[in-house]
């Protein structure tokens, strides 16, 4: 297919954007020229199916009781037993909410590192807005090493990481971006995560500022979309923007129980399929033109799980 182009962000933490190419060696570019891509490293694609571990709203702080020297309590702080869970996989993709409160760098360095960061070599994060609301994101951005929004490529499939709290109007640039990027790949599977839930039966509800996200991806025939914020796990069947049951859709999953605490549900919403109030980790396996997933509680038992085509 086409290269890409890469487009400025205005973003005071950090303002560049980048396309990178996960293989074996999980080898990245440049934050320049995004049509570069690594052409010494071996695709995925003739290796098994990577493995990815996703959850957001991770991790307390040490300033927080429940932190409790990082054995946490039982029903908060269980980023030291959810991180057990990530350990085997080939990729993690964190749903935002890396430290609660705040993550600081020092929290990020005491709370999150020996826990989550164990794979913070593999990890490919979305901010959320405790990631935002110390320092506008600059520690976020300096523990991670990642820009503001961007994609890769994993095995076969072709992947964004956006972020749900700078502009993302329908005319903001990281839009125009991510309209670009979905246009020039030749992934026939494509995934996007970010922070914030646009489906959700959570108590908060949803946030229908993320329908240009969806409008994007669905022009695309994106496959997935994963978010957090809501502290549940829940499933939705493959929908349109509008929210209506398309064969060809975008499923959606919310993932937010990586450790913090757990919400309830309230109204539930239409297309949902299943729910879960524990803390856990979602596993996706991205084979060539499709897709299984297992949500996996702290006992390692599975909670929800299936197989699913990818969009043509």
């Amino acid at each position: 297919m086409s290269p890409m182009r890469r487009f400025p962000v205005s973003l005071m933490a950090m303002a560049a954007v980048a396309v990178f190419t996960t293989s074996a060696a999980a080898a990245v570019t440049t934050p320049g020229d995004i049509r570069t891509r690594d052409a010494t490293s071996p695709s995925l694609s003739a290796a098994p199916a990577p493995v990815v571990s996703v959850a957001g709203d991770i991790a307390c702080g040490t300033n927080l009781d429940a932190y409790n020297g990082g054995r946490g309590t039982a029903t908060e702080c269980r980023q030291r037993y959810t991180s057990d869970l990530i350990l085997n996989s080939d990729a993690v993709w964190t749903l935002g909410d890396h430290v609660y409160p705040n993550a600081t760098t020092k929290q990020l360095n005491a709370a999150y590192g020996p826990t989550w960061g164990r794979k913070k070599s593999v990890t490919y994060p979305s901010p959320g807005d405790h990631d935002y609301r110390a320092d506008a994101g600059a520690s976020y951005f300096t523990y991670f090493g990642k820009p503001a929004y961007y994609s890769f490529n994993i095995g076969d499939w072709h992947v964004v990481s956006l972020n749900s709290e700078i502009d993302h109007r329908e005319n903001s640039p990281q839009l125009t971006w991510l309209r670009l990027d979905l246009s020039r790949t030749g992934a026939r599977c494509v995934a996007a995560f970010w922070g914030e839930s646009r489906w959700t039966s959570g108590e908060k509800g949803g946030n229908a500022s993320f329908d240009p996200f969806w409008r994007a991806l669905y022009a695309a025939h994106a496959d997935l979309a994963l978010t957090g914020d809501v502290h549940n796990y829940e499933r939705f069947a493959k929908m349109s923007p509008a929210g209506s049951p398309d064969s060809n859709g975008i499923r959606a999953f919310v993932v937010g129980t990586g450790g913090r605490s757990l919400h309830g549900f309230g109204v539930i919403q239409p297309n949902s399929q299943a729910r879960q109030q524990v803390f856990g980790v979602l596993k996706l396996t991205l084979r060539p033109g499709s897709y299984d997933w297992r949500f996996i509680d702290e006992s390692r038992n599975v909670r929800d799980s299936g197989s699913t085509a990818c969009n043509n």
